[in-house]
């Protein structure tokens, strides 16, 4: 059994990770870490987990899991890891921001490796750090994966609108999550300059190293709790068939990442570890659509699918996850 360790454990990401490992038939969890709550029991927090598990938060650390997964907000990870010494043979999947950028981030020793599966599995495979991809950067990337590939992004900006559920926020309130100002809203944040966008377009020049365009997004918040619907645009000279081939053969190994020939929409990926894309051109422009759980696939689901590959699973173990229809 793989013994793991969770620091920030009251938090959404933190919630849906343990919803995924007390399930996981290779995982014990060793202790979940958080100091405002420690002592309580977790579904006092989490608590759809009532009669799932008798696990307590703790402010105790073993230095020496298997594999310890940081959901802590922003700029805290490096820190937590300053204080506590884990033990060599620990494994870290950090799901903040703090080592995407650069692919191989080296900090105190540790060697982390940007953690999108269907860019870099064989890396993964041989990592003990992951950086693990944040929820828009996920969708959107897994949008583009094979157009950079192929060298089919020609010099034309690619133009991205995404919009996010309530969760993508994180638990603490703030003016635009409560429920008065984000039921019956809509919102853009962030505009051209938000975070991820150094992920993207990281990821874009390792795999297409001459394009030379502008990525412009426009983030949205939207008034549902969970889900991420995004759109990419861009001119190509390639012929439409050709592009959804060539989408087909890159992903055909990648179990969560799905072509589908219909138009998608965003209750067929809730409450799961899928992306779901759909390819389409009118006259010169390619259509992207891209649609995950930004809970599951944007973070903690994606977590557990790097674990699964560190340690020699199989890539979908516990992670059969159906989606929330209605």
């Amino acid at each position: 059994m793989i013994k793991t360790g969770i620091i920030g454990g009251a938090g959404y990401t933190a919630g849906e990770l343990i919803r995924i490992l007390i399930h996981h038939p290779e995982v014990e969890i060793d202790f979940i870490y958080s100091t405002s709550n420690a002592g309580n029991p977790i579904s006092q927090v989490h608590t759809d987990l009532i009669g799932e598990s008798a696990l307590h938060f703790t402010n105790d650390i073993n230095l020496s899991v298997d594999v310890v997964f940081l959901c802590l907000g922003h700029g805290h990870s490096g820190n937590i890891l300053k204080e506590f010494n884990f033990a060599s043979t620990t494994k870290v999947i950090d799901l903040s921001n703090e080592f995407r950028l650069n692919p191989n981030h080296i900090f105190k020793e540790r060697d982390f490796i940007y953690g999108l599966p269907e860019l870099q599995k064989e890396k993964i495979k041989n990592a003990d750090n992951i950086a693990n991809p944040g929820c828009f950067a996920t969708a959107i990337q897994l949008a583009l994966l094979p157009l950079a590939k192929h060298q089919y992004l020609e010099q034309d900006d690619l133009h991205i609108n995404a919009i996010t559920g309530s969760t993508g926020a994180g638990q603490s309130l703030s003016s635009t999550t409560h429920f008065s100002w984000r039921n019956n809203n809509i919102s853009s944040y962030k505009v051209f300059t938000h975070q991820h966008l150094g992920e993207i377009n990281q990821t874009i020049h390792q795999l297409q190293p001459d394009y030379k365009g502008e990525t412009n997004f426009i983030p949205l918040r939207g008034d549902f709790t969970r889900g991420i619907f995004a759109t990419v645009y861009t001119k190509t000279s390639v012929d439409l068939e050709e592009v959804k081939k060539q989408y087909k053969i890159y992903y055909k190994n990648d179990p969560f990442t799905t072509i589908s020939d219909d138009p998608i929409h965003l209750k067929q990926v809730v409450g799961s570890n899928k992306c779901i894309l759909h390819i389409d051109k009118h006259d010169d422009k390619l259509i992207i659509t891209s649609v995950i759980d930004n809970l599951i696939k944007g973070a903690s689901g994606q977590a557990v699918q790097n674990m699964n590959l560190m340690f020699g699973l199989k890539e979908t173990l516990g992670l059969k996850l159906k989606a929330t229809y209605f």
